[in-house]
């Protein structure tokens, strides 16, 4: 049997994916913000490694170069390609990638969008639509019949996932029991011990408790979680929980793991008063760097100082995610990393 990995984040990388926004999603009352938002993390990526850019078609395709021409980001690292899209919400609709023996293979798990909440029927097909044009290069795409988001997996790369129950055990999704979950994740990933959650949860989030709102993994030994001190918050007692959950968890060797909370940002809230599940957790691993989604808020540099000690090889850099928590999510959520050997033409 051959040897199933699922890298971790801090792998090496051939690139970052990202489907940009567009007129047909739910960005179009503030399409100019959005796209604004996606010029700042595309120049933050492709001027560290490759980056992937699915289009709405060809036209959105032109525009989006057009965009990025203007910025002057560096277009020799960036690879464009027209795909129909609902949404851009690319940790979620994007491959998941395993080493099968050192190769790289792409899983494609289904999207319903988290539950059935939202239509998803173009965003279920992109990643094998990016592969039959020839996105990935050669590398072996598998569809796998299972519902999985990767903003509700970590993984060490040593065979440990953290997840929550919330999601991973929801209905809508697969309705599996726990054991049956990990029955079949466990031999696709390459997993021989899955750490659950049970608490935690980030008012507005619509993912059922997506691990990369609440809980990182920075090393085989560090996890950086996102806190609230404030008792008279509504988040408070759930994170409290989870944090004594975090503190109950080892590593592989036996040993606590160190962890480090993460401030929680002011309250945002949507234009029809609703708070917005903004926070710090929801962060993207590169190569080189840890770009961190920032809010005009004073805990910015609360969260970029507590995570410069987590990634003490990698500059920290933060980015804006106003607008984009306007949509329920934050930067982790609209990136998916290709690990070394994926994306056809990297550097």
């Amino acid at each position: 049997m051959p040897e199933t990995v699922l890298p971790a984040e801090w792998a090496p990388q051939s690139g970052v994916m990202l489907t940009w926004p567009h007129a047909q999603s739910d960005w179009r009352p503030y399409l100019k913000e959005a796209q604004e938002s996606f010029l700042d993390l595309a120049q933050a990526i492709a001027t560290r490694e490759d980056l992937l850019i699915g289009c709405f078609d060809r036209g959105h395709l032109e525009e989006v170069r057009d965009l990025l021409a203007a910025a002057r980001a560096p277009m020799e690292r960036i690879h464009l390609h027209s795909v129909p899209s609902n949404d851009t919400w690319t940790r979620d609709h994007g491959p998941i990638t395993v080493l099968r023996d050192g190769q790289p293979v792409l899983l494609d798990f289904r999207f319903n969008g988290w539950g059935e909440k939202f239509d998803a029927a173009l965003d279920d097909f992109i990643t094998r639509r990016l592969h039959q044009a020839g996105a990935f290069g050669t590398t072996l795409l598998e569809e796998i019949d299972l519902i999985l988001e990767g903003g509700s997996i970590e993984s060490d790369g040593l065979g440990t996932l953290l997840t929550t129950s919330a999601c991973l055990l929801s209905q809508g999704r697969n309705d599996l029991s726990r054991d049956e979950t990990e029955a079949r994740l466990g031999p696709l990933l390459g997993i021989k011990r899955f750490l659950w959650l049970e608490h935690g949860h980030l008012a507005g989030d619509d993912t059922d408790s997506h691990i990369d709102t609440l809980a990182r993994l920075c090393d085989p030994e560090t996890i950086a979680y996102q806190a609230c001190d404030d008792q008279y918050d509504e988040h408070y007692e759930s994170l409290a929980a989870m944090a004594g959950e975090l503190q109950s968890f080892t590593t592989p060797t036996g040993n606590p793991y160190r962890l480090v909370p993460l401030p929680l940002p002011t309250p945002i809230y949507a234009e029809d008063g609703r708070r917005l599940p903004a926070g710090y957790a929801n962060f993207l691993i590169l190569n080189d760097a840890v770009l961190v989604p920032t809010y005009r808020d004073p805990m910015d540099h609360i969260a970029l100082e507590r995570l410069g000690t987590c990634f003490p090889g990698r500059e920290v850099v933060g980015v804006p995610c106003s607008t984009l928590i306007q949509q329920n999510g934050s930067l982790h959520c609209v990136t998916m990393q290709l690990p070394a050997g994926v994306l056809a033409g990297s550097s």
